[in-house]
């Protein structure tokens, strides 16, 4: 259940807050009567609910293996979305004049909506399918559907959706009392820092398929950036505490007795509303900086990986004899690549005397690795179930499969292939 509330919250908190940022500065709430916003607002609508649409499509494809190779959509869409990330944030940084302005100049206007429109598709559809992909998940191989370990996984997933929905929902009702250059300010940042996720996805995806390597200080940077991956989705939340601020400033701010009981009424209003709301959001943030830092705390804890065990390395070739994995248990290995990376491999024998040989890696949670409880194989990161037929095969949270030949009572492997999957790892 925590797995799937914090994957869940954690894929769809930064789009949620993208969706309510920029209906805030660019929707037809600024001025009801403008019909060059309210086209806007069905811009926008049509932008989520295609990348919504694009994402289940694309999600039912790799969980049926008619895509084994993501990256041949994560690339272009990537790179797409960087660039939409820049024009985004110009956008929205001159919302304020062209809404204004919307009336007698509506170009500006919906032009400013489409390009919200399709940076909300590209940054929705890249971030979904991953969160779709729990729901195939939830079952364990061999169980029924009818489980009370399915409701406790789909009761984590639907909490999770709720509190990314929720969160950026009380973050909204801020538009009523702060002023509206906080939240510029506000959702500039939260696209920077949009920005520099993609980014960061887009350099570790052309380092895995190759196109490029980084060295020296660049590669540092990178990899400390990455291991902070989760800090700059709360970022995204945290950065607006500035709303929050120019709203309580607001309520401070109002005179308590103006000269009238009229006005007098309508600025104890104002100070509530103004209290309530900053109260309402600060909670909603910490609600999602505590729940996703202290849930990703709590599912890096356990369980420990066994150690690895030990197994012949000569003449470019990794060999596991056949009685070493013999017994149809999980067997762990680790190898150091030639670039330096420590990774791991793992072997089992599964039923028919197959081999399952694989990373203790996959696309889906990274380098998490695999345990074995009770006679399941199950993925670390995200407490699956992995059915023993499919090791060895590509999609889902399948161990990331590695080529070997067995024959004369020995698996072999060799270490160019281990070394060309060393990304995984870093």
């Amino acid at each position: 259940m925590l797995a799937q509330y914090v994957h869940a919250l954690q894929g769809l908190l930064g789009p949620c807050l993208l969706a309510v940022g920029l209906d805030v500065l660019l929707g037809s709430t600024n001025r009801p009567s403008c019909r060059a916003l309210r086209i806007g607002d069905r811009w926008r609508l049509a932008g989520i609910l295609f990348g919504v649409a694009g994402a289940i499509v694309f999600a039912a494809l790799r969980a049926t293996a008619v895509i084994n190779r993501r990256s041949n959509v994560n690339l272009p869409t990537l790179i797409c979305a960087v660039a939409l990330d820049v024009a985004v944030l110009a956008a929205a940084l001159c919302a304020q004049r062209a809404v204004k302005r919307a009336d007698v100049r509506p170009a500006p206007a919906i032009a400013a909506n489409i390009v919200a429109a399709a940076a909300l598709a590209a940054t929705v559809f890249y971030a979904t399918p991953d969160v779709i992909l729990q729901l195939t998940n939830f079952v364990e191989p061999g169980d029924s559907p009818f489980t009370s370990a399915m409701l406790v996984r789909l009761i984590g997933f639907l909490l999770g959706v709720g509190t990314a929905m929720a969160v950026a929902a009380i973050i909204r009702t801020l538009r009523q009392t702060a002023v509206r250059a906080s939240f510029t300010v506000a959702v500039a940042l939260l696209i920077v820092v949009q920005l520099v996720r993609h980014g960061l996805d887009l350099v570790a995806l052309c380092t895995n398929m190759r196109l490029f390597a980084l060295h020296g200080t660049a590669f540092r940077m990178f990899i400390t950036m990455r291991n902070h991956a989760l800090a700059l989705v709360i970022a995204q939340a945290v950065i607006f505490v500035i709303p929050i601020a120019a709203s309580l400033v607001t309520g401070l701010r109002r005179p308590v007795a103006p000269a009238n009981a009229a006005l007098a009424r309508a600025a104890k209003a104002t100070r509530r509303r103004a209290f309530v709301a900053s109260i309402s959001a600060a909670l909603a943030i910490a609600t999602a900086w505590l729940s996703l830092a202290w849930g990703d705390a709590k599912l890096s804890e356990v369980p420990e990986l066994s150690p690895p065990e030990q197994y012949a390395l000569a003449d470019g070739l990794a060999k596991i004899t056949f009685a070493q994995v013999a017994d149809g248990h999980l067997h762990r290995f680790e190898y150091k690549a030639q670039d330096g990376t420590m990774m791991r491999f793992i072997i089992i024998k599964k039923n028919g005397g197959a081999y399952g040989v694989g990373l203790d890696a996959c696309e889906t949670c990274g380098d998490a690795g695999y345990y074995e409880k009770d006679g399941k194989i199950i993925c670390k990161r995200c407490d699956v179930a992995i059915n023993l037929a499919t090791i060895g095969f590509k999609g889902g949270c399948n161990p990331i499969p590695v080529t070997y030949k067995a024959g004369n009572g020995v698996i072999e492997i060799e270490t160019g292939e281990l070394d060309s999957l060393s990304s995984h790892f870093r």
